[in-house]
């Protein structure tokens, strides 16, 4: 504890350090719910744990309010796993590296978790305890939040009785969130045999962009590395090269900043020549809005090589150089919010199928369905086969929520600034709750979080203090 003992509040911390040192990437949820159930079990509190590895912790309200209605506290357990290209972290069992930096709590090297382990570490410092005055207490950690929302989707809301429910997923202090995106996972698979091949092993790498997280992060014009791979594929073609592999990233939230390109030159010197004027050119032209984008070109050795046949090359290179990515359209009706877009998060090569993961986000259900259609449209004029999966509906505003009134009243009164009232494009978990609770009231809030989903995440100190003292305000009014 040694890297946060000295913050306040002091049980937050403690419990947000614990979770850093638990492995507890999407996907790899058992040993953080089972931290949970245990922290459960050692305060005489009642839980429930699913087959998901959702957790559910119940505490009754304290004296005048233990009558109240119950009153929702949720999180989720999971975290996105991203680090820089030199870092040898196994997340599947170390700890992440923290340390303190002024008023941040960072990871060296690695993303901090903060999204969203401050949010459990929050709840579990209200249910450790017996001074802060609050009506029932249902708090609902849930799983694979970042890939889809799974948990959520899986969980069976009828173990919980509340229908008012406080998200601490958003990840600005000043914030109130009242409504977010519905979205849906698009899976293109490309098929393809190998041939034998000649020539000069070549590794092309593009790094350095800005990344982010596709949804609050998507109108900011940020570079994605694998249609930037292939713009620059496209490019090259006449240089004469067959393709062996293409790879970037592997969470489809994230907008992709590394893309790895391995292939075999006819005409090495002609290649470099040719992609490194080229580089430079797009280097150039992102020098403001990408200024650390940089490249590398490796030659490895001569030699004999398995490549993606020719037909299949250029089927993925023309669907990686034309298929649409970010923002598609604006929202009419609220200023400054996207509507829809979507993101390539994911692009990976195996022995036989070149995959492309395509995550969609929407504020309308019938623009989510017609993006739908128009990928279909368009990958159906290609040799691959694609699906869509993992759909999670919207959340719609509620003009007569008492948690806003109160939420804002309490924030307000406290801190002595206007409180912004936002939807957000990002998807939040409020929209599956929403579609299984009838008369479902919830707001979405969070302290300061900077650059999450990358290795540059950063979780403000102070902040948190402000927003654990405003939220113990708002559970000592909810009656």
């Amino acid at each position: 504890m040694s890297q946060l003992k000295n913050l306040q509040p002091e049980r937050v911390f403690y419990y947000f350090h614990k979770i850093t040192k638990i492995p507890h990437g999407s996907g790899d949820t058992d040993k953080i719910a089972s931290f949970c159930v245990n922290f459960a079990k050692e305060h005489n509190l009642r839980y429930y744990r699913d087959d998901a590895n959702n957790v559910v912790i119940y505490k009754n309200g304290t004296k005048h309010l233990k009558d109240a209605e119950p009153v929702i506290l949720q999180g989720h357990l999971d975290m996105v796993c991203q680090k820089t290209e030199d870092n040898t972290i196994d997340f599947s069992k170390d700890a992440l590296d923290i340390f303190v930096d002024g008023d941040f709590i960072k990871a060296k090297n690695t993303t901090l978790g903060a999204d969203n382990g401050i949010a459990v570490a929050c709840v579990l410092a209200i249910l450790e305890s017996d001074t802060y005055a609050h009506p029932p207490i249902e708090a609902v950690f849930t799983t694979d939040e970042e890939t889809g929302m799974i948990g959520a989707t899986k969980l069976d809301t009828s173990v919980l009785s509340g229908k008012k429910m406080i998200n601490i997923d958003s990840e600005e202090e000043d914030t109130m969130t009242v409504s977010c995106a519905g979205g849906s996972d698009f899976k293109v698979f490309f098929n393809f045999e190998r041939e034998t091949v000649t020539g000069t092993e070549i590794e092309l790498t593009l790094k350095g962009l800005l990344g982010g997280h596709s949804g609050i992060e998507i109108d900011k014009g940020r570079v994605n590395s694998n249609i930037l791979a292939g713009r620059v594929l496209n490019h090259l073609k006449s240089t004469g090269f067959d393709l062996l592999s293409v790879d970037g990233g592997n969470k489809t939230n994230a907008i992709t900043n590394l893309t790895k390109i391995r292939l075999c030159a006819n005409n090495k010197d002609e290649f470099i020549k040719e992609a490194t004027e080229y580089l430079e050119v797009i280097k150039n032209e992102l020098s403001v809005r990408e200024p650390d984008f940089t490249y590398q070109i490796k030659p490895l050795e001569n030699g004999t090589f398995s490549a993606i046949s020719n037909e299949s090359a250029y089927a993925v290179i023309y669907a990686l150089a034309c298929v649409p990515n970010g923002v598609i359209d604006m929202s009419a009706e609220i200023q400054g919010l996207v509507e829809t877009s979507l993101n390539l998060g994911i692009l990976e090569t195996d022995e036989r199928n070149i995959k492309m993961h395509i995550s969609l986000r929407s504020n309308k259900e019938t623009t989510m369905n017609a993006l739908e259609e128009k990928l279909s449209a368009f990958f159906e004029c290609l040799p691959c086969e694609f699906s869509v999966s993992d759909k999670y509906p919207s959340w719609e505003f509620n003009n007569n929520s008492t948690l806003q009134k109160l939420y804002k009243e309490v924030y307000e009164n406290e801190t002595g600034k206007a409180l912004k009232v936002e939807a957000i494009h990002a998807g939040l978990e409020c929209g599956v709750f929403a579609s299984k609770i009838k008369d479902f009231d919830c707001i979405s809030i969070g302290p300061d979080m900077f650059d999450v989903h990358t290795v540059k995440e950063r979780l403000s100190v102070s902040s948190t203090e402000r927003i654990f003292k405003i939220l113990l305000k708002v559970l000592e009014n909810c009656k």
